[in-house]
């Protein structure tokens, strides 16, 4: 299972920014695809999940209200659709692939069975 995100960059504070997340290897729908980030000198954090049948999504605290997540079971792409951007918001965004983990746990894990390389968001003031 291949995991590819893309779409960071640079924005300024309020500013809208989409990443996206190509999976491959896998039969797409029966896996939750989420989102992480990582902060300089900080542990990584979940920022939000999606379902397999995308009936379900779990969002951080921290991004509620703020961030979407969809996904596209035909193309095996999930989005993260970023809305009213901060400065602590910047952070490398990493996606995540579980077949097993249910997406009400992913808030506290993890330990997940495949990553993406990752993408820079950063966010000025």
């Amino acid at each position: 299972v291949q995991l590819q995100a893309s779409g960071g960059g640079l924005v300024q504070a309020g500013d809208s920014l989409r990443l996206s997340c190509a999976v491959s290897g896998c039969t797409f729908r029966n896996y939750v695809i989420g989102w992480f980030r990582q902060a300089p000198g900080k542990d990584r954090e979940f920022v939000g999940c999606i379902s397999g049948s995308g009936g379900s999504t779990y969002y951080a605290d921290s991004v509620k209200g703020r961030f979407v997540i969809f996904r596209d079971n035909v193309k095996n792409t999930v989005s993260l659709q970023m809305n009213s951007l901060k400065p602590e918001d910047t952070a490398v965004y990493y996606c995540a692939a579980d077949k097993s983990a249910p997406s009400y746990i992913w808030y506290r894990t993890t330990n997940l069975d495949y990553w993406g390389q990752g993408t820079q968001v950063t966010v000025s003031s």
